[in-house]
């Protein structure tokens, strides 16, 4: 098996363009690279299955007894049968072959100078690890067709997500590149990224860049009161002129709340009827409960001081915008806001007026939570958008989800690369294999089986799909899993210091503890 020259099975039964099955008495390993000489052309090949036999020992024995006598007497005659998944011709740009191996032809270990040129990238690569198989392989991924054509990195908790996120932000980051992380837990902000090119940014919001539409979602006004929209819009409205005026001080909803409450201590006017009156003041009252409410809850994030979104973000830097405070419904808010305002800002500046001037690549936390599947959010609606016309504005995408069962099918169909790491759950695999065409059976047979920090990386940003082993990252990462033992032994330990303080204090004083 050390000898990459060596012969390690030969094809049997009728072979086709994209598999042949094959016959071995050495044990390969499944994602291992072979090649198959055959009409002028080297093909390379993946080993997708295997199973392990027995000549004499097979399914119509049903007495172990029988079995090991068997043993004593044939000795080791296993057989190994598996199935290699054809990649493409090694010297024709790894195009498949147009004619199927021969029965019997030789399979052997890929030569890996064969596999460092497949997989080293000749401008603007990015090292993700090495192969699983072949540790002195690298894996190197296309950084263009990786940003422009979207990415998602799944896995189950603990699998090593946040991680191979973090060497993509700092493999991206040595080529200058521009990243903004949507940091649901607060995982990235203590990470040290390109020799301190983070740029940390708060969840606030301007008022006056949000739209009517942003403003209303956090009011909570139900989509079917009129009458109540009706009173909230025409105060957001007034209040907005008085801050074009100079006069509106620095507290948004504290003047759309006194408008309100103008308009409810007014006179009743008589020429009005009664019931209509009534009514009237019941919603304008409704309407000031919600915005008191949307104030106690959501005012944190609203401030006449913050900047635009786009002043805030840095060429060069990981910008990571710090969502760890901020609750799901909130979160919606400000990163449907950031989305829509990123994109139409790309587009100003591509049509030559005033915009963002540098192409970025925006990396979702929790990405099911903002774009779920079974659920409208105002997040999901920009995440698709930038997913169907983000390539076109330089506008990169990656979702990062725990869940992918729980994440937008139609953004997930879009992402044309993939970072799959351990996934057991089957609603997960399924939903994942759904959504992408060069996700085979066997390749999702694989899945429950990789250790932490092992991945299939499959897409454009790779000639071939693979089985890689992720670098560790080296800068601090926040977020892992905590050593609880030693967290209860720590605070056992501090509680205990506490009580023997106040033991002595109390028998400085004289007194009984």
């Amino acid at each position: 098996m050390n000898n990459n020259d060596g012969v390690i099975g030969r094809c049997i039964g009728e072979t086709t363009l994209v598999d042949v099955s094959f016959i071995s008495k050495k044990m390969p390993k499944v994602g291992e690279y072979v090649t198959l000489d055959y009409d002028g052309k080297k093909v390379l090949g993946m080993i997708e299955a295997l199973v392990r036999g027995s000549v004499s020992i097979n399914n119509e024995i049903y007495d172990p007894k029988t079995i090991e006598k068997i043993r004593m007497i044939e000795g080791d005659d296993h057989y190994v049968k598996g199935t290699v998944r054809i990649l493409g011709d090694v010297d024709n740009d790894l195009r498949i072959p147009r004619t199927p191996a021969p029965p019997g032809t030789e399979i052997k270990v890929a030569d890996s100078e064969i596999l460092k040129e497949i997989f080293q990238v000749e401008d603007y690569g990015l090292k993700l690890g090495n192969l699983i198989t072949q540790e002195e392989v690298s894996v190197e991924v296309n950084i263009n067709k990786m940003v422009s054509r979207h990415l998602a990195v799944l896995a189950m908790t603990g699998a090593g997500k946040s991680n191979t996120v973090s060497v993509i932000v700092d493999g991206l980051l040595n080529v200058n590149g521009s990243v903004l992380i949507f940091d649901m837990h607060s995982e990235y902000t203590n990470t040290k990224f390109g020799n301190g090119k983070v740029n940390l940014i708060e969840p606030l919001i301007n008022p006056i860049y949000m739209t009517f539409g942003e403003i209303k979602k956090l009011s909570n006004i139900p989509p079917n009161a009129y009458v109540q929209e009706r009173y909230f819009r025409k105060a957001y409205g007034l209040a907005q002129k008085d801050l074009m005026k100079g006069t509106g001080g620095k507290d948004f909803i504290g003047l759309i709340l006194a408008k309100l409450e103008s308009w409810l201590l007014e006179e009743p006017d008589e020429s009005e009827g009664k019931s209509s009156t009534a009514s009237d003041r019941k919603s304008i009252t409704d309407v000031l409960n919600k915005v008191e409410h949307m104030k106690d809850k959501y005012g944190n994030i609203l401030s006449l001081e913050a900047k635009d979104v786009i002043d805030n973000l840095k060429v060069g830097h990981a910008n990571i915008l710090d969502l760890g405070s901020v609750d799901e419904f909130a979160s919606d808010v400000v990163v449907s806001h950031i989305l829509r305002t990123v994109l139409k800002s790309r587009k100003d500046f591509l049509r030559g007026g005033k915009g963002l001037s540098f192409p970025i690549f925006l990396i979702l936390e929790e990405a099911h939570i903002l774009a779920p599947q079974n659920r409208k959010t105002e997040s999901k609606l920009w995440i698709s958008r930038i997913a169907r016309e983000g390539r076109k504005f330089s506008v990169g995408l990656c979702m990062v989800s725990q869940s992918p069962k729980s994440l937008d099918s139609d953004a997930l169909s879009q992402a044309n690369n993939m970072i799959i790491l351990r996934l057991v759950e089957p609603t997960d695999q399924s939903h994942v294999q759904r959504a992408s065409e060069n996700l085979s059976d066997d390749l999702i047979a694989q899945l429950p089986s990789l250790n932490i920090g092992e991945a299939i990386v499959l897409g454009l940003m790779t000639k071939i799909p693979t089985l890689v082993k992720i670098d560790e990252f080296k800068g601090k990462i926040t977020g892992g899993d905590l050593n609880i033992v030693e967290e209860w032994s720590k605070s056992h330990k501090k509680e205990k210091e506490i009580r023997e303080e106040q033991k002595r204090e109390y028998e400085e004083l004289g007194g009984d503890y």
